[in-house]
Formats: structure tokens, sequence, C-alpha cells
């Protein structure tokens, strides 16, 4: 599919499932934590979803064993699921999801930075340059109380490390995304390319998971109820149906405009813990949802304008 022949109902609906299911998975993230250990947690949940979805593509008789698209999807795989995401799982043991989310959203920042061959698209346009950075601001906002009781505790040696590794985990999944984005061929399965991505990244987490010691330590049957559940909707929501509808995005809409999920997970995330914790929700907090809300429309604002063009001059073609 290209731009031009992508339904714009599957393109909403792919975009609700990644801002929705994606924003959840910070709590069910946190969730899973209080039984599994990080690289275990990522093996397996990457390993299953990953076998899960090979099989359905073997079923449906697609083409599995193409090595030129194993390798790029083993690359993007280890970027954006190993070494991003598990960067994710690793630091919330230390960091309150609060902070998690504000490095995570500058992953829309390095879209733009790090998209060589859109740069004068999109440095050109000051709506999506404004949206950038009004919705990073936006993040900031929504965490600010978070950031403030952060700053003035004093962080212990894993908490300095998990923020160093937070800079580095939204450049890698900017990074595996567009490599996703322009070395995959047009005609390729996405589901067999994600199912690849997860499989790869299951396999990376596993230096982690023994220089840890965490096999040794871990005991299956210690794993609470809430726990397995919460792997469950990891590996079924969180991995298949979002990681499939966001790797398909980037084949068929432009970087930017999907990369603006990181800026909407943390508000899905905000409302998680407003209705299953104790949190509650400041003026300053609600400041942030609509400053963000606002952002992703200034980033999309071009895109929708520059289609309504196109769909006006096709109309007009058609007529005449």
């Amino acid at each position: 599919m290209t731009n031009k022949t992508a339904s714009p109902l599957l393109v909403y609906l792919a975009f609700a499932i990644v801002y929705v299911v994606w924003g959840s998975t910070y709590f069910f993230i946190q969730k899973a934590l209080a039984g599994f250990p990080p690289f275990i947690l990522g093996t397996f949940r990457f390993i299953v979803a990953g076998t899960l979805l090979m099989s359905w593509c073997k079923y449906k008789g697609e083409k599995i064993f193409d090595w030129k698209n194993i390798k790029y999807a083993i690359v993007s795989g280890i970027l954006m699921l190993g070494v991003a995401n598990g960067t994710v799982i690793w630091v919330e043991q230390f960091i309150p999801s609060g902070l998690v989310a504000i490095m995570v959203a500058s992953a829309a920042i390095w879209f733009v930075i790090l998209d060589k061959p859109k740069w004068k698209e999109n440095l050109s346009s000051k709506s999506t340059i404004a949206g950038l950075i009004i919705g990073f601001i936006g993040v900031i906002l929504l965490f600010s109380e978070q950031v403030l009781q952060a700053v003035n505790t004093t962080q212990s040696t894993n908490q300095i490390l998990a923020m160093g590794l937070l800079v580095l985990g939204p450049v890698a999944w900017a990074g595996g995304s567009l490599y996703s984005k322009y070395h995959s061929a047009p005609d390729s399965s996405v589901s067999v390319n994600t199912a690849w991505q997860m499989i790869a990244a299951s396999i990376a987490f596993i230096p982690g998971s023994v220089l840890s010691s965490e096999y040794h330590r871990f005991q299956w049957n210690s794993v609470p109820l809430d726990a397995w559940l919460s792997l469950i909707y990891l590996i079924i929501f969180g991995s298949i149906a979002a990681f499939s509808a966001y790797v398909w995005l980037l084949k068929v809409r432009p970087a930017t405009q999907v990369s603006t999920y990181a800026y909407v997970n943390p508000v899905v995330a905000i409302l998680l813990s407003v209705c299953f914790t104790n949190e509650t929700v400041s003026l300053i907090q609600i400041l942030g949802l609509f400053v963000i809300l606002g952002s992703v429309l200034l980033i999309n604002l071009v895109k929708y304008r520059k289609d309504k063009i196109i769909d006006s001059a096709s109309l007009l073609s058609t007529k005449n």
C-alpha cells in the first residue's frame, strides 16, 4: 500500500490502536514487573507474540523466509523492541512512569532529526516544528509534579544509569522505525516483518537475563495472577495488535505523523492511573493534556491540508 491507496478508515483505526493500546502498556508493564524480572519479561513477551504471529502468517500461506527482509527486520526489531522497549521495561523498576513518559516522548523529535529524506518537508513546515515543541512541553506539564519530586529526591546509582539509558532509548526507537520504513520492500508482508522483529528482540533480551542472573532467582510458580494477566495483555494487544498497526502505519503515512503516538500515550497512561489507582489529576495535568492534543493537531495540519488538496484535484479531474 502507498499513502494514496491506504484506506482512511484503516489508517484511523490503526492510529487509535497505537494511541490507546500503547498508552496502556506503561500501566501493564509495571503490573507485570511485580512478578517477572525485566529481561525475562521482554524475552517471554516477544517470543510468544512473534511465534503466534508467525504461525498465523504460515497458516495464511504467506512467504516466511525472505532473507533480505529478514535481515532488515532483525536490525529494526533489535533497535525498536530490544534496545528501546527493553530500556523502558528495565528503567520502570527505578524511575517513576512520568519521567519515563517524558523521555519516550522525545522520540517524536528524533523522528524529525533522523529522517533525512524528509528534512526539507519537515523542517520547512512551521506547524510541524511548532507541534513537536508544544507537544514536548505538554508532556513536561503533564508530569511536572513527578519531575519536581524526583529532582528533590536523592537519586541512586541505578536511577542515574536509568536516566542515561532513557536518552538512548528514543533515539534507538526512531532510528529503528525509520530503518523499517525505508528498507522494507513495498510488497513485503507487515505481519511477517513484525513477527521477525519480535523474535529478534526476544533473542536480544537473553544476554541481559544471563548477565543479571535472572534465571537463577526467578520462580515461575511465584508469579501472581495479575502479572500473568498483564503479560497476556502485553502479548496480544501491546505486541501483536499495536506493534503490527504501528509497522503498517510507517509504510503508509509520514513518519512524523506516526510519531505523534509518543505524545498521546502519556495521556492514556495518566487516565488509566486515575481510573485504576489512587492518583488524582491536577489542574496543571489537565492543561498538559490539552496542550498535547493541540500539538497533535498542529503536526497533522499540513498533511490534512495536502490530502484535501489532492482529493479536490482528483475530484476536478474526474469531472473534467
